[in-house]
C-alpha cells in the first residue's frame, strides 16, 4: 500500500545523526510551525504570566476588527484624552486634545509599543479603556484563548492582568492568517511621530534570518518576553518567549530559538486526501475487505537530523462489520517523531461497502462457526 510504500522510503532516506533535545532560560517558552500545527517546542505553556506590551498585539488585532467591518478607518482622527497622553513606560508622544489618525496610533502602537497609543485607540473604539479590555478579554477567549484576561490596552501591570504563551502563539498565528495585509506593519524597523523618531523593539528583525514581526514586552515582575514570527523555504513559525532576565538575554535567547525552528525542521508532504493506505478485512459486506485513506492531507514537521527515528502503525477500530460508509472513521494512524511527540490522525473508510445478502451473510456465519470463531 501506498502508506507503507512512503514509510519504507523514509527508512532508506532519513539517515541522520540523533538532533540534540531543545533547553530555554525562558520561563515560558512554545514554538508551532504554522503550516502543520504541530508544537516544536515548549516549557511552561500553559502557565499564566503577565503579558506586557505583548497585550498590544491583541489591542492591534481588536483595531484590525474594526477596520474590516468598516467602524474605522485608517484616516479616521480620534481624540487623545489626558489619560492616553499622561500614560507614563513606552510613548509614541500624541499630544492632549489633538486628533491622531487611526494609521498613526496603530503604528505608534506596533512600532513604538506607544502606551499612549493604546489609550487612544481604546477609547476611540469603545469609549474607555475599562470597556475595551473588557471586549477585548471576550473577543480573545472567542479565538480560544481560554487562558487570557485583560485589563487594559497596553498591558501595564496588573495583577488580573494575564495570559499564557500558549495563548500568545494562538493569538499570533490568527493575526498573521486574519490579517495578511495589517501583519506588514509589524515588519516596519522605525516610525516619527511628533519629530520624534524610535525603533522597533524587536531584536530579531535586524538578524537577516527570515523574521517579519511581531511585539517584544517587558515588566519587573514578568520579565522580558518576546512574540516572533518568520519563514524559511516556505515553514512560518511562530514563536513566544517569556521570563528573560535582560533585553540582552532576549535578543540572545529568542534568535537562537528561533535559528533553531526555522533551520532545524523541515516539512514532509506524508499523505494526501483519496491516498489508498491500507485495506482492512469486512465482515458481512458485498465486499470482503474496504479500502483505507486519511480524511485531510497528512503533512509534518520532523527534525531534519532525525528523519530515521519517524515510527507510525495504525490502530483498527476490528472487526469491522458491514455497511461502512465512505469517511466513516476505522482506525488511527499514530505517528511518533522524536522530541515532538505523538501525533494522531483518523484512518476513514474510502469507499461505501454495503451490507451482503442474507445468503452470503450465512455462508459467512457457517465459515465462523467452522473455524470456531
Amino acid at each position: 500500500m501506498i502508506f507503507r510504500a512512503l514509510f519504507l522510503i523514509g527508512i532508506i532516506l532519513f539517515n541522520s545523526p540523533a538532533h540534540a533535545a531543545m533547553e530555554t532560560s525562558a520561563k515560558q517558552a512554545i514554538i508551532i510551525d504554522m503550516g502543520t500545527g504541530m508544537t516544536l517546542f515548549e516549557k511552561n505553556s500553559d502557565e499564566r504570566m503577565p503579558t506586557s506590551s505583548m497585550s498590544k498585539v491583541m489591542t492591534a488585532y481588536m483595531v484590525f476588527e474594526a477596520l474590516k467591518e468598516g467602524r474605522v478607518q485608517m484616516d479616521t482622527m480620534l481624540p487623545v484624552s489626558e489619560k492616553a497622553w499622561r500614560k507614563g513606560g513606552s510613548k509614541m508622544f500624541i499630544e492632549v486634545g489633538s486628533r491622531v489618525s487611526v494609521e498613526d496610533l496603530l503604528k505608534g502602537l506596533i512600532v513604538q509599543s506607544g502606551n499612549d497609543a493604546s489609550i487612544a485607540l481604546a477609547e476611540g473604539l469603545a469609549g474607555d479603556e475599562d470597556a475595551f479590555a473588557a471586549v477585548m478579554t471576550q473577543r480573545a477567549n472567542d479565538l480560544g484563548m481560554k487562558g487570557t484576561q485583560l485589563k487594559n490596552a497596553s498591558g501595564w501591570p496588573d495583577p488580573d492582568h494575564y495570559s499564557t504563551a500558549r495563548d500568545l502563539a494562538l493569538l499570533a498565528q490568527r493575526l498573521i492568517v486574519d490579517y495578511p495585509h495589517e501583519y506588514a506593519l509589524y515588519s516596519i524597523k522605525e516610525f516619527t511621530y511628533n519629530g520624534i523618531t524610535q525603533a522597533n523593539r524587536n531584536p530579531l528583525l535586524y538578524r537577516n534570518m527570515g523574521v517579519d514581526g511581531i511585539k517584544t514586552g517587558h515588566t519587573s515582575v514578568g520579565g522580558y518576553g518576546l512574540m516572533a514570527s518568520g519563514e524559511n523555504d516556505g515553514r512560518r513559525v511562530v514563536m513566544v518567549v517569556n521570563g528573560l532576565n535582560s533585553e540582552q538575554e532576549r535578543a540572545m535567547e529568542s534568535a537562537r530559538l528561533m535559528s533553531w525552528a526555522l533551520n532545524g525542521f523541515e516539512t514532509v508532504n506524508l499523505i494526501n486526501v483519496g491516498d489508498v493506505i491500507d485495506t482492512l478485512p469486512l465482515m458481512y459486506g458485498d465486499s470482503d475487505s474496504v479500502e483505507l485513506t486519511v480524511n485531510r492531507d497528512v503533512r509534518i514537521t520532523v527534525p531534519k537530523a532525525e528523519k530515521d527515528s519517524v515510527k507510525t502503525e495504525i490502530i483498527y477500530n476490528t472487526p469491522l462489520i458491514a455497511p461502512v460508509n465512505k469517511g466513516d472513521m476505522v482506525g488511527t494512524l499514530n505517528i511518533i517523531i522524536p522530541q515532538l511527540g505523538e501525533f494522531k490522525v483518523p484512518v476513514v473508510a474510502a469507499e461505501d461497502i454495503e451490507k451482503a445478502g442474507f445468503i452470503s451473510r450465512a455462508f459467512t456465519n457457517l465459515r465462523l462457526l467452522m473455524k470456531g470463531e
